[in-house]
């Protein structure tokens, strides 16, 4: 496995890595989830603090992972932490579901959303426009051009790490600089719609839509589990930063690159997040009418498509509004592809390495990258285009990703007592106050989803405890499980 792992190739720096994390996060969901948040939340002031919440929960979980990233710089990441805080059960369960809906449902969910954006340029892209009958499948233009996305993305990384890194800092880098050039316009912007003036009126009254489109007023505990279910929309927009944590590996400097990565990066994003939606709301009333007959008639809360930044854009820039976004999205749904693409395989890698999964997975080719891992995502997250259920899927696994999340920055307070030896060159800021703040909402908003989304949570418990049997037939039939990070933990000490 040492010899192996020397052939990881250490060619990513602070710049690329604060890339990868920016890429990772902007993908489509700032662009559209405020619309179901408006739903959920009725006010303005309440919208801007979902963003508020969001940003400061991501960067405290950040500022937390920076520790176990500093203490075992091994590539695999989040599946490492989990492993050696708990057991490797942990650690496989996270795997499981990473590869089997979390990392390969949001590459394929990505992948359609490129493709549906690329429709408002080609209109032949469409998912009306069924190009091949199979039974019960049918297959439309959309579905194909995503498939083609990830198949080209697929063998871009198995081309180096220099080759995926620099395609990431080119789209992170371009679509930050748009997403910071519609801010600034949006802020100097004076043309008056009204709008702003509406929301002041209406700042904090909350509220939300009922099934029959009917203005419920929100207040006491009605508002706490309120904002708790929108939060679930702009977490998973703000998701994915721990991908550069997976290729800590190929990392130059690890110790140091990768918290800083994570902080830099989830700042950077939150920040612009935040400042998104405070354009939103200067120039589209929050509340209108799901008939509206125009931009500012349906306001946020019925944006044709929940197609929000298109439709603020509008107000500005008139017509041209749903090319110029369309543009943009492509090359942020592009950019985020990327790097999860990239990222994916070192956890099946590691996995691998600890006969948790297929040993072809746990092999390097010429240019020091698990392709044959890349492969494997690939084909499953082309399968999941297919079958046109990964966004349920993803629905379904919101919990699980949150539950792993708890558990990880969680690992900070078991590894402290049990691994003191080990060398932490960070420590998370705040300890153990800030890390508590992470692991108390989280779990908060886990209760909330329990108890009001049942039918979106019980599932995705389902699919982490499906891994359970799993494991043990895996382990019980596999005689060449590792011995886990143990052993590398013990030369870091050493």
């Amino acid at each position: 496995m040492q010899s192996e792992n020397n052939l990881l190739k250490k060619r990513v720096k602070l710049f690329d890595g604060i890339a990868m994390v920016s890429g990772a996060m902007i993908g489509s969901g700032i662009f559209i989830v405020s619309a179901d948040i408006a739903k959920k939340i009725g006010s303005p002031g309440w919208l801007m603090v979902v963003w508020l919440i969001t940003g400061i929960i991501t960067v405290i979980g950040a500022l937390s992972y920076g520790e176990l990233a500093a203490m075992m710089p091994k590539v695999g990441g989040q599946y490492v932490y989990l492993r050696e805080a708990y057991h490797p059960l942990i650690g496989f369960l996270f795997g499981w579901t990473t590869f089997l809906v979390i990392q390969c449902g949001s590459i394929a969910a990505v992948g359609v959303g490129f493709a549906k954006f690329s429709g408002v340029l080609i209109p032949w892209i469409s998912e009306n426009n069924i190009l091949l009958h199979l039974g019960t499948l049918n297959i439309n233009s959309t579905q194909l051009v995503g498939m083609l996305l990830i198949v080209f993305l697929t063998w871009l990384n198995t081309r180096g790490i220099v080759t995926g890194k620099t395609v990431q800092n080119i789209f992170s880098s371009t679509k930050v600089i748009a997403l910071l050039g519609f801010i600034v316009l949006g802020l100097i912007v004076t043309k008056g719609t009204g709008a702003w003036q509406l929301n002041k009126e209406v700042f904090w009254q909350a509220s939300k839509i009922g099934e029959h489109n009917e203005i419920i007023p929100l207040a006491g505990f009605a508002l706490f589990t309120a904002l708790g279910t929108a939060l679930v929309g702009s977490l998973f927009s703000a998701d994915a930063w721990y991908n550069v944590t997976y290729i800590s590996g190929e990392i130059i400097n690890p110790k140091r690159v990768v918290p800083l990565s994570l902080v830099f990066g989830t700042a950077l994003v939150c920040t612009l997040y935040l400042l998104a939606n405070f354009v939103y709301i200067r120039f589209l009333p929050l509340h209108g009418a799901l008939n509206g007959s125009d931009v500012l008639a349906r306001g946020i809360q019925f944006a044709t498509d929940d197609r929000v930044a298109t439709s603020a854009m509008s107000v500005v820039i008139g017509d041209y509004a749903a090319v110029i976004m369309a543009i943009f999205i492509m090359i942020s749904t592009f950019g985020c592809n990327q790097i999860m693409i990239l990222a994916g395989p070192r956890v099946y890698y590691a996995m691998a390495k600890d006969g948790l999964f297929f040993k072809r997975i746990g092999s390097l080719n010429k240019k020091g990258v698990p392709a044959f891992a890349l492969i494997i995502q690939g084909i499953w997250s082309i399968l999941l285009c297919l079958s046109g259920t990964y966004s349920n899927l993803l629905d379904y696994v919101t919990f699980a990703m949150l539950l792993f999340l708890t558990l990880t920055i969680l690992a900070i307070f078991v590894l402290r007592r049990k691994r003191p030896d080990i060398e932490r060159p960070y420590k998370a800021f705040g300890y153990p106050v800030v890390p508590a703040i992470f692991i108390m909402t989280t779990l908060t908003i886990m209760l909330i989803l329990l108890f009001y989304k049942p039918d979106y949570t019980f599932p995705g418990l389902v699919l982490v405890l499906l891994g359970i049997p799993v494991f043990f037939l895996w382990r019980k039939y596999n005689k060449n499980i590792g011995t886990g990070i143990s052993e590398e933990a013990e030369e870091m000490v050493n």
